[in-house]
């Protein structure tokens, strides 16, 4: 992955620099619509600049984050086609439909050659090159896709993260992205709104466990149960789930690994013995699916020889939280903050939502 990163990494262009990276065309100046708040420019990690004169009409987002962040900020129509589409049932039932309509241009990574003939003005990527998901096919270049007329940009939080010196603990990367897709897209209202709306949830989690000393809050472990059971994955600091635990109120037993996953032994594992676990499971489509995939996690770590004496596994201290809201970027991400916290805190976290009432 760092390989494929560093491929990609010299023509980013979001503002990976600074939880905002806009430089023009502020977010509170922009309006929904025509080309107010315009021009808007953003940077990349190395401070080169992206501007848009207008907003973009046809976008190509290259998974399921990026398109859902869109649709949530109104500009769903505009998006001509995606990457790694989010399965039926995944979204919201609010944004299921109109995604379930977004040209499919590669199930996994778009090909090269369809994502230059797609026809838009704006393809929106989550990563740092086409080959960092699995991808086999090079990553267009820059110059091809100027001469495509595609503006190309990045999520801070995901594409520039695993080469920042310091970890993701909070979700201001990823609120930063919502304001800048915001910005690009003239929909910087409904962007503040959304980013308002995740602080208001996730302030509510640190007043209620403030007190709480770093070294007092329970470990946990990340398990990507469909990342395979052979050779487990950590969630390391400069993933997107590494901020939510930690905003959470959790202590990542993997939080001392700098980067995004990286596989680990069993025997890593067992040396952390986390408090709780996470089955990270990603969704089937329908809520019996996901609840026998979360069983066939759960059985699997009390059936393994390498788990079942894990504190976790022996007090039953799972948690059913499914992977794409706690490691793929976007507002859903302070929701999974406040249902880790619900549970690893309950008396505080019922006191504070009585008071609020």
């Amino acid at each position: 992955m760092a390989a494929a990163l560093a491929v990609g990494v010299a023509a980013l262009a979001t503002g990976c620099g600074g939880a905002d990276g806009g430089t023009g065309g502020s977010a509170a100046g922009a309006r929904d619509g025509g080309n107010a708040g315009f021009p808007v420019a953003v940077t990349d990690c190395d401070g080169r600049e992206t501007t848009f004169s207008a907003a973009p009409r046809k976008i190509v987002t290259s998974n399921a984050s990026s398109l859902e962040m869109l649709l949530r900020l109104g500009a769903g129509d505009r998006v001509v086609g995606t990457g790694f589409p989010p399965g039926k049932g995944t979204l919201p039932p609010e944004l299921d439909a109109q995604a379930q309509r977004v040209p499919v241009l590669g199930k996994s990574v778009i090909p090269k050659e369809k994502l230059l003939g797609s026809g838009a003005d704006l393809y929106i990527d989550t990563f740092a090159s086409m080959g960092n998901m699995g991808g086999a096919a090079a990553a267009p270049t820059e110059e091809e896709f100027a001469a495509a007329g595609i503006k190309h940009v990045y999520l801070a939080s995901t594409a520039c993260a695993p080469r920042k010196k310091v970890p993701q603990r909070d979700l201001s990367a990823v609120e930063g992205d919502i304001r800048r897709l915001g910005q690009v897209t003239g929909t910087s209202q409904r962007a503040l709104q959304l980013v308002a709306e995740m602080e208001k949830k996730v302030s509510g989690v640190r007043k209620a466990i403030a007190d709480v000393p770093a070294s007092k809050r329970p470990s946990y472990f990340f398990f990507d149960f469909d990342a395979g059971t052979k050779q487990p994955v950590a969630v390391c600091n400069r993933q997107v789930a590494h901020a939510v635990l930690t905003e959470a109120g959790a202590r990542n037993v993997f939080a001392d690994c700098a980067g995004d996953f990286k596989p680990v032994s069993w025997e890593d594992v067992v040396d952390k013995d986390p408090d709780w676990i996470q089955l990270g499971v990603r969704n089937r489509g329908s809520a019996a699916a996901n609840e026998k995939a979360f069983d066939e996690a759960e059985q699997f770590l009390k059936g393994f020889a390498g788990t079942a004496g894990l504190r976790a596994v022996k007090e039953g201290k799972f948690l059913r939280i499914g992977s794409e809201q706690t490691t793929i970027a976007g507002v859903g991400n302070a929701d999974t903050v406040r249902r880790i916290a619900e549970t690893l805190y309950p008396d505080r976290l019922g006191e504070a939502a009585a008071a609020a009432r």
